[in-house]
């Protein structure tokens, strides 16, 4: 809690008393009171408590550790990409995927002072990302923190009217702040994709569409990645997503992240997920759960 800047820690640690009263209920995520984050978790768990963590270690280990229920935890952005290191987490976090969450990004421009003011505004690496263009033509410096509320939080606490935050404007009240402008972003499509964390997974039921995730390591020969994927084009299987990333200081990209649309125990998935293994070093499953929207074909 040290960690959260002073003005969001009373409201944190009232939010992590009522969670850690009932940890059943609670639901960790990343960031102070106000963040994205914290609005995907009201969306996805509207009786759920939430328990603000610093980090996306800390959330992490507040479900491992059973001080919460699931976690929920940013993965990528229309417009931005992929979150950083949760390529590495989500397969070393002994976790697995339950469920997904999309929620529409916005955010506000808010501070002290006056806006002809501003000369700098502060959030997350994820958030100035995606509204670079903007800022660019306000005239503003980018200021890299943790997370976007936390940096609300900082912007009320050091005072300074030439540094404001870019947060959700739920942040504004929250911190005392005045929104200068809202609905701020690059593109009207940015969205960004959140996944559900638990300790185990609860049975799926038979009906719907649903979503897998999973990682694997090529063997390294030539073709390797093609040969791989053949099962899914030849079974049908729909891929959403592949990745590849780096592990251990490698600069060998043989390591990928993959979506495909299904789940163990449909025969056509079934096929491919066994000629997957068959063509590489390791494979493993992170999850299998509903699609919170459908993909298009």
């Amino acid at each position: 809690m040290e960690n959260f800047a002073a003005p969001a820690r009373p409201i944190v640690e009232r939010m992590t008393q009522a969670a850690l009263a009932e940890p059943r209920r609670a639901v960790a995520f990343q960031g102070a009171p106000g963040a994205n984050s914290h609005i995907a978790v009201l969306e996805a768990f509207p009786t759920g408590l939430p328990l603000p963590c610093f980090s996306f270690e800390d959330a992490i280990d507040a479900v491992r550790e059973g001080r919460a229920d699931c976690a929920m935890i940013p993965i990528e952005n229309s417009l931005h990409g992929r979150v950083a290191d949760i390529h590495f987490l989500l397969p070393r976090s002994g976790l697995v995927i339950i469920g997904e969450h999309f929620l529409p990004i916005r955010y506000a421009l808010m501070g002290l002072g006056k806006r002809s003011d501003i000369r700098q505004a502060m959030s997350h690496p994820q958030a100035l990302g995606q509204c670079y263009q903007w800022l660019k033509a306000q005239g503003i410096s980018p200021l890299s923190y943790p997370d976007t509320a936390g940096a609300a939080a900082v912007v009320a606490a050091e005072g300074d009217p030439a540094v404001a935050a870019l947060a959700p404007p739920g942040a504004a009240p929250l911190y005392g702040l005045t929104i200068f402008d809202n609905d701020v972003a690059d593109a009207d499509h940015n969205m960004t994709r959140f996944v559900v964390l638990a300790r185990t997974a609860p049975p799926l039921r038979d009906n719907g569409m649903f979503m897998t995730t999973f990682i694997f390591e090529v063997k390294n020969v030539p073709a390797a990645l093609y040969k791989a994927l053949g099962g899914f084009a030849t079974n049908g299987v729909n891929m959403t997503k592949l990745e590849s990333y780096q592990r251990d200081g490698s600069f060998a990209a043989t390591e990928f992240y993959c979506d495909i649309v299904g789940r163990p125990g449909d025969p056509a998935v079934d096929r491919a997920l066994d000629e997957l293994r068959f063509h590489t070093k390791s494979m493993r499953v992170l999850g299998a759960y509903p699609q919170a929207r459908a993909r298009p074909e």
